[in-house]
């Protein structure tokens, strides 16, 4: 049988010296007796995947709302892309696949319903109380909002899953600057750097797939946006087949697919040329190096910003997109207003949370906690006078 001591040896042998090794760990705030068979980021994995947080993923939203079709992506299903994406590039540079895979799994806990308009209108409702944001909201999630342990509050992971929780960056992310428990002017591993990477993979291919299902796009306007990256996916598709490209729900499917590769093979490239380039030699090189060492070249950087670009303007502005987030809006603007009027109407464990946390604080955790399905039935129990309350 394998135990922890053994995966430990084999990461010594296998990882690359700068690789995160989970035997070297900063360990946890609260000292635990480590596992018989489990490493430290296989058991911060596995705590993470039996939180409420993380199973009320599935009724978030995305980019569509959940309601609107059960094959569009939820946050759940965004989550678990990229946690695959992630495993495949940690793997591919000797990185530690299990902390890359547990950061993963974590960055999005602390999304509210309705995606990030319901993060925008909780932050501008909490404006005079300290803000919303979504990577805080995630780290007060895993250090004290789950309650699943006798001995203390939150999970109790381990430094590098949350110092990747804090310092995850990317389109919608910004590091938190002013976090010293997690030494803000030093890097985060390179599996943490990868995390900001395939977040960012797993949505803009995905959104697009998405996109293009729900009819918002179509493929001659894809075609005629002549976006540099896609058409490179086109042709990479074409030339498996000797008959002209056909579009259908085939030919999707094996677009986005060369999308995803076409991203993670550069990324694979220019961060292995980077790594070598930089002569670092252990994760504390890493930490100190000035700058990030996964990154992808900039002529991939001008095409996924073109693709972006595209998606700005013809889908996350599209108004059925914007109709269904300004409703999103105005539902956790109302349930916010009417739980700061009369608190009584809150569940009591979110009343008892007042005295600690404050009235804001508690009823913002509240609704942040929230699916889409069940912040739409809460509103219809407070102002539908025909709905049992």
């Amino acid at each position: 049988m394998q135990t922890r001591e053994s995966y430990e040896a084999i990461e010594a042998q296998m990882l690359a010296p700068w690789a995160a090794h989970s035997g070297k760990s900063a360990g946890r705030d609260i000292p635990e007796a480590k596992h018989a068979y489990r490493t430290a980021f296989q058991r911060d994995r596995d705590r993470i995947i039996h939180t409420t947080a993380f199973r009320r993923l599935e009724y978030k939203t995305q980019v569509f709302v959940n309601f609107e079709g059960d094959y569009f992506r939820t946050r759940l299903t965004h989550t678990i892309e990229a946690a695959q994406i992630g495993r495949t590039i940690a793997r591919a540079l000797r990185l530690n696949e299990d902390l890359t895979e547990a950061i993963t799994l974590a960055h999005d806990l602390g999304h509210t319903p309705f995606g990030h308009a319901g993060e925008q209108i909780l932050d501008e409702l909490m404006a005079d109380h300290g803000g919303f944001d979504h990577n805080k909201q995630t780290l007060r999630i895993v250090t004290d909002l789950e309650n699943r342990f006798p001995d203390f509050p939150g999970l109790n992971l381990s430094y590098e899953v949350r110092e990747g929780i804090v310092k995850h960056e990317s389109e919608y992310d910004l590091a938190d600057p002013d976090n010293d428990g997690y030494h803000p002017a030093l890097n985060p591993t390179l599996e943490a750097q990868v995390v900001n990477y395939c977040d960012a993979i797993a949505y803009t291919s995905h959104d697009l797939d998405d996109g293009l299902r729900a009819n918002i796009l179509n493929y001659e306007q894809l075609r005629d946006a002549e976006i540099d990256l896609v058409e490179q996916a086109f042709e990479l598709v074409q030339a498996e087949q000797e008959t002209e490209l056909v579009w259908n729900e085939m030919t999707r499917h094996r677009m986005i697919r060369k999308l995803i590769n076409l991203l993670v093979t550069d990324l694979l490239q220019t961060s292995t040329h980077a790594i070598n380039a930089s002569g670092v030699q252990s994760l504390d090189d890493v930490r100190h190096w000035d700058g990030l060492l996964i990154r992808t070249s900039d002529e991939m950087k001008r095409m996924d910003r073109q693709l972006k670009n595209f998606l700005y303007e013809n889908m996350y502005r599209h108004y059925r997109v914007v109709r269904m987030s300004t409703k999103a809006q105005r539902v956790l603007k109302h349930l916010w207003e009417e739980y700061m009027a009369r608190p009584e109407q809150l569940p009591r464990s979110t009343q008892a949370l007042i005295d600690r946390l404050g009235k804001p604080r508690a009823i913002t955790d509240y609704l942040a906690g929230m699916t889409d399905r069940y912040a739409t039935q809460e509103w219809d129990r407070l102002f539908n006078p025909w709905e049992s309350a």
